[in-house]
């Protein structure tokens, strides 16, 4: 048995996630491993061809990879098109997610019923109206708002907190920190004054989300902030309120996204990515990370807007010049014009 007491044949890896097994099927596997520190009882993964040619003297009891390396390891190999996502899903069955406790705390405070099946850390706080799903974790120090529905399976880390009304889809993982549902930064100008503008909408996160440690993600103004089914936001990214994360997109750390952008589908931004408000990003756009996204983007592709890093004293010099870049098209264009001029003349 591995570590954590868990084992698996090579077949009954493949009768849960499929693929092909060539060589010994009932290899047995207690735990995954790198390409060049596995041992006996692993299994490692190649997905990288660059890295062919450690397989000669890898270690591992078995190899994951694709059907044109087969030949490039000697032992017991499953085949499959992805072999990344493989393994990330054979790290999954070696290593599930445990609590570490089970049951309800004596100092959980609760105003609506608990399932038995969930597990409720020390000093979790559960409002009134709450909805808890079967099988949620909520580790200690994790304050459910009054209204709050939380869907099956879905784990809270320690010290999460999510604001009245909001909803969790089922089996997200949210990470030490997190706030969903704080007030969206809504002030309007009176004179010199701002007045605050009540958040009256809701967050709302699907199915298999995953949210960073001290994520924020503020309630709509109006309408709800959403984060659709399958998205993966980092740690330390900000949402701002009205915001729609399409389904499935990526947000690396950091990432700041102001008030009422709509992502489409499968999007990806980079670490310390940051987005202007009120844009529309279309489905499949990559934005490089350290970028700085200013307007709406209607095509699919990738986008980068980071200038590359320089000597001060050579930055100083093309930001000099970038600021003169108006008046050189303006002359630029002048020049074209008596160009043409004379070409009419001549």
């Amino acid at each position: 048995m591995g570590v954590n007491g868990i084992s698996f044949t090579l077949a009954d890896i493949a009768a849960r996630l499929g693929g092909d097994v060539l060589g010994d099927a009932q290899t047995r596997i207690d735990q995954v491993a790198s390409v060049g520190n596995a041992e006996a009882g692993d299994i490692t993964f190649l997905s990288n061809p660059k890295f062919r040619g450690q397989l000669a003297s890898c270690k591992a009891s078995a190899v994951i990879l694709r059907a044109d390396a087969v030949d490039d390891f000697g032992g017991a190999r499953i085949v499959t098109a992805n072999p990344y996502a493989y393994y990330a899903r054979v790290a999954t069955l070696l290593n599930p997610y445990r609590a570490g406790f089970s049951g309800i705390h004596p100092s959980v405070i609760a105003e609506s019923p608990i399932p038995q099946s969930a597990s409720l850390g020390p000093n979790v706080v559960i409002g009134k109206g709450v909805t808890l799903g079967e099988s949620v974790v909520l580790g200690a120090g994790c304050v459910v708002g009054d209204g709050v529905s939380i869907g099956d399976g879905t784990v809270f880390h320690p010290r999460v907190t999510v604001y009245e009304d909001c909803q969790v889809g089922a089996r997200c993982i949210v990470h030490s920190g997190a706030v969903i549902g704080s007030d969206g930064f809504g002030f309007a100008p009176d004179g010199q004054d701002w007045v605050k503008i009540p958040q009256i909408g809701r967050v709302r996160v699907g199915n298999d989300v995953e949210i960073g440690a001290n994520t924020t993600i503020d309630r709509g103004a109006i309408d709800d902030t959403v984060i659709e089914d399958g998205c993966k936001l980092d740690n330390l990214v900000h949402i701002g309120h009205n915001c729609v994360i399409g389904r499935n997109s990526v947000l690396a750390g950091c990432v700041g996204v102001a008030g009422s952008t709509v992502f489409g589908e499968h999007c990806i931004v980079g670490g310390a990515g940051m987005i202007s408000g009120h844009l529309n990003i279309v489905s499949g756009t990559t934005i490089s990370g350290g970028s700085t996204l200013m307007k709406s983007i209607a095509k699919p592709g990738v986008y980068t807007s980071v200038f590359p890093i320089d000597t001060h004293e050579e930055w100083l010099r093309n930001a000099s010049h970038l600021r003169r870049l108006s008046k050189l098209a303006d002359r630029i264009s002048d020049l074209e014009k008596q160009l043409k001029q004379k070409d009419i003349e001549g």
